[in-house]
This record gives C-alpha cells, sequence and structure tokens, in this order.
C-alpha cells in the first residue's frame, strides 16, 4: 500500500491515540504497522513523537484540563496526569485553552504588551497569562521587568541570576543614586535612562539625523547610532529595554563568599542545623571571632544562598532550615513606600470634601463588591450614605473592571445630576477603570486606605444585611437581575432608627420630589 494511502487511512486513528498518551509502539501494534512506519505517518501529518513524548499511560484529559485552569502551567498539568509535556498540551490545544502556534518573537512582543496592559487595569498575572496565551511566570516576570536568557533571569536592577552555573552577580554599585530611578548613577560617558528617552523621542517624530539627536544629549553621532542598532527590535527602539539590557552588561560576575570560603559555610551551616535565624548566625560569628575578617558574613547574603539553592531544586532542605518553613522571600516595601494601584491615579478619601464625611449634603455613595464560591461570582452593592439606599449591580459576565464600569454607568445614569456627587470604593481591581466611569457617569471617584472597611462603614453595614440574601460561598450567578430588585426593594423598604424609622425609599423619594 502506498505511504499516501497510509496516512490518509490511518492518520487520524493514530494522531487520536498518540493525543490519548499511548506510546507509537503500543499504537503501531493496535493499528497493525510497523513502528516506523507510524513515526513516519505522524511526521507527514505533522503530528512528530518520539523519545521526547514522556511516560506510557492514558492521559487524564479531565485532571489536565482542571489542573491548567488552576495553575496555568502546562508543566504542572502534565506532570500531575505523570504524561510528557506535549502530550498535555495537545490535549489544551483540542480543549482550545492554548494556542495552537507558538508565539514567534513579534507575536511575543504583541503578547507582551497586551498583557502589561491588562494588569495595569487591575487584572490579575495568572488571568492576563491565560488570555494572551502564555505561562503565569511569563507574565510575571514581564509585570517585574525581569527577562530571561540562556537559563539566566536578568533584573531590572542589574541582578543575574545563573541557574546552570549557581551564581548571582550583578553590577558595582556606586553611592551615588540617580535621583526618581532606583539605579545606581553612572558616568556620564555613558548613556542614562533620561538621553534613551530622548533618543527614542527623537525618532518617533521621525528625526531621521543621528546628529541632532546626539548634539540634543550631548553625545557623539556614533555612541548614538551605535545604541539604536544594538537595542532595536522590528525597527523599533525600545529605550528601558535598552537601558536594563546595558545594565546587565555592565554586570561582573563574583562567587559568594559562603562559596569562596568553606569554613565559614560550615560555620553557617551549624547554625542552621541549631534552628538560628540567619540574623543570630551573622552577628554570632562576629562575636565568637572578633579578630578574624574572614568569618564575616551579612544576615542577608546567607538568605539569598538559601532561596537560591530552592530556586535549584533544593526547596526541602531550604523549608527545613528556614524556622518560618518558607523557600521564597516574602517581598517586603519601604516604610511609607506604596506601588501605583492603577495606571489613572487614585484621590484618596481624605482628599475628600468634608460634607461628604458628615452626610450633610446627599448624593454621596458607597460600593464594594460581595462574592461568592471562591471569588468567581459576585453582585456590585451601592449604598446612598445619608438616605441609606441601596442598589445592587448584576454582573453575569464577571466582575473585571470593564463589567464593574459598565454596571455603575448603567445604574448611575438615571439618577438626577444632584444625587451623584461621589462614589467611595476599596482598592480592589474591579475599579481599575474608574476614570472612565467618573467621566461618564460625572462622578468624582475616592478610594479608601489598604484594609480599612470602617472608612465605608455604611456600605459594610449593608453588605452584612445582604448575606442573609446571599450566602457567602455560593453561586452569585444564580440571581437575575429581577432577584437582585427584588432584595434591593426590601431592604430599601425597611424602617430604619438611623432615618427616624423612615424607609430609605421614603427618604429617597423625598430628595427627588423637593428638587
Amino acid at each position: 500500500m502506498a505511504f499516501t494511502e497510509d496516512c490518509d487511512r490511518f492518520g487520524n486513528q493514530l494522531a487520536r491515540l498518540i493525543d490519548a498518551g499511548i506510546p507509537v509502539k503500543e499504537a503501531a501494534a493496535a493499528i497493525g504497522l510497523p513502528r516506523q512506519r507510524c513515526y513516519a505517518i505522524l511526521r507527514a501529518i505533522d503530528r512528530p513523537a518520539g523519545r521526547s513524548r514522556g511516560p506510557a499511560g492514558t492521559a487524564d484529559r479531565a485532571l489536565i484540563v482542571s489542573v491548567y485552569n488552576e495553575t496555568g502551567s502546562i508543566n504542572r498539568a502534565a506532570k500531575a496526569s505523570k504524561v510528557a509535556h506535549s502530550v498535555a498540551r495537545r490535549i489544551l490545544v483540542d480543549e482550545e485553552l492554548v494556542g495552537r502556534e507558538k508565539i514567534s518573537p513579534k507575536g511575543k512582543l504583541e503578547a507582551k504588551r497586551r498583557c502589561l496592559e491588562l494588569i495595569a487595569a487591575g487584572w490579575s498575572a495568572r488571568r492576563a497569562a491565560r488570555e494572551v496565551g502564555v505561562n503565569e511566570r511569563t507574565a510575571r516576570d514581564w509585570r517585574q521587568g525581569i527577562r530571561r536568557s540562556n537559563n539566566k533571569r536578568i533584573h531590572p536592577d542589574g541582578r543575574v541570576v545563573d541557574y546552570h552555573h549557581g551564581t548571582v552577580y550583578t553590577q558595582s554599585v556606586t553611592s551615588v543614586t540617580c535621583e526618581g530611578s532606583g539605579r545606581p548613577a553612572i558616568s556620564d560617558r555613558y548613556l542614562s535612562t533620561e538621553d534613551r528617552i530622548a533618543i527614542a523621542d527623537g525618532l518617533l517624530v521621525e528625526d531621521s539625523l543621528r546628529t541632532t539627536i546626539a548634539a540634543r544629549i550631548g553625545k557623539n553621532v556614533s555612541t548614538v547610532s551605535r545604541e539604536i542598532r544594538r537595542h532595536s527590535i522590528e525597527g523599533s527602539y525600545l529605550p528601558y529595554q535598552a537601558d536594563r539590557a546595558a545594565a546587565t552588561a555592565r554586570a561582573r560576575p563574583k562567587q559568594s563568599k559562603l562559596v569562596v570560603n568553606t569554613v565559614l559555610r560550615a560555620a553557617v551551616e551549624e547554625g542552621l542545623s541549631r534552628k538560628l535565624s540567619p540574623e543570630q548566625i551573622s552577628h554570632r560569628l562576629r562575636r565568637d571571632h572578633p579578630d578574624d575578617e574572614s568569618m564575616r558574613v551579612s544576615h542577608e547574603t546567607i538568605y539569598q544562598a538559601l532561596y537560591f539553592q530552592a530556586r535549584g531544586g533544593l526547596k526541602k532542605q531550604v523549608q527545613q532550615s528556614l524556622r518560618t518553613g518558607r523557600a521564597r522571600r516574602k517581598p517586603h516595601r519601604a516604610d511609607g513606600q506604596r506601588y501605583q494601584r492603577f495606571t489613572d491615579p487614585m484621590v484618596m478619601i481624605s482628599d475628600r470634601p468634608a460634607e461628604v464625611a458628615d452626610r450633610a449634603v446627599p448624593g454621596h455613595w458607597e460600593g464594594d463588591l460581595i462574592t461568592g464560591e471562591l471569588n468567581k461570582t459576585a453582585i456590585g452593592t451601592l449604598v446612598e450614605r445619608t438616605t441609606r439606599y441601596t442598589m445592587l449591580l448584576h454582573l453575569p459576565n464577571g466582575h473585571d473592571a470593564e463589567s464593574v464600569r459598565d454596571a455603575l454607568i448603567a445604574a448611575m445614569k438615571d439618577l438626577p445630576a444632584h444625587l451623584r456627587g461621589s462614589l467611595t470604593w476599596d482598592q480592589g481591581a474591579e475599579m481599575a477603570r474608574h476614570k472612565q466611569f467618573g467621566i461618564a457617569a460625572d462622578m468624582a471617584v475616592y478610594f479608601c486606605d489598604p484594609a480599612s472597611p470602617w472608612q465605608r462603614g455604611t456600605n459594610e453595614n449593608t453588605n452584612g444585611l445582604l448575606r442573609q440574601y446571599f450566602p457567602k460561598g455560593t453561586d452569585l450567578s444564580v440571581y437575575s437581575p429581577a432577584d437582585l430588585e427584588h432584595v434591593a426593594q426590601e431592604l430599601n423598604g425597611r424602617p430604619r432608627k438611623t432615618l427616624g424609622w423612615d424607609t430609605p425609599a421614603e427618604r429617597l423619594r423625598d430628595l427627588i420630589t423637593t428638587n
């Protein structure tokens, strides 16, 4: 029988067996063809298979899909079901959870741009990664400005973690720091971040004369030309990426003190075996060896060595060494330092007018979400501070920033202007589009401080009342807009002691009719 006829007759059947995790040898026996013939058929139909396919066995499609949905990692899904990465990936492709084609370099740039846009809009790294078709770890690296190259992780500050050689090195640090940057200042001989931004600005206005750009930043023309040639991707010059690459190029490898000094390393290991913390070990060494400078090591060096081992596969041993049981550093911020929560700046509750705080003027609202099981479903809640009038937002398509924005606009658009004064919310990711809502509804939006629910006390109290109708841990997507309207009417019809036993509906009616 001709080879093309074999491909037509057995190709689909063979592909199904391979996708199910059946080894080529067993699949060949099942359909009655030589094994090498099956390999050739698989190559011909663009479904190559070989030794890299991993262990035999039937793939558990449901388990692969479940683990991938939970972790966002094809590797973890493959390990959980004990099949090769390629098998798990093909199943996820069939389930339309993963793209069929790998992302090209140009497509990866577009995916990175889109991923960072989604994260800036309040999406989690996991959700943004799935949206653009990349691994969750890749999305987190993009968010933190980390690049990967030849089994290395290159951080924005120039620190390089080389997993292949087991070293960590960085650029030499000077005592002067660039104002507003977090990166050590360098000699004027080299291009600074500001110089690279000026180059990018010059190229954006189609200033093709390198001499003009060079004169503007005070550098030689050849320096500018070299910079553009080295750090342009697909014809686009990226100043911040160029700056990080230059910082990495300036780095000089340096072995850790604990690698070079075996006596010091043994002393540290002995201290860890006694359950001492790295800081206790560091200070005790200084006391026990007052005249020996070689027996000095900072607690930070010990921590870095431990956490680096954890990334290299010694996670269990590291967890046993530290009292906290952590195998990864817990990030901390300096006192008073806080990252910008959203792309659009927030106006904090401390800047809210006094008339809002004392409830003297109606039309100021507090809002929040009550969530269901595993935070998968939600209902938006709005409470007017003066009348305690409640409105509920139906969110059938999820509670991302766009859905919440649209629901808020729909709820507020029919209210009179004097009842659209302001909205106070917490710093949840669902409010990433707060500026767009504020413009559409002509309302000011104020944000509470982190972990300060008492700053929206009226709304928190109302959420407690709503739990009578929408218990925690339930699926809130089963409720229709009519159900939400019925619950809101019941709450707004309850007499309130704080209102002199008027109902919120009566108070709101009076405000509308008198104005």
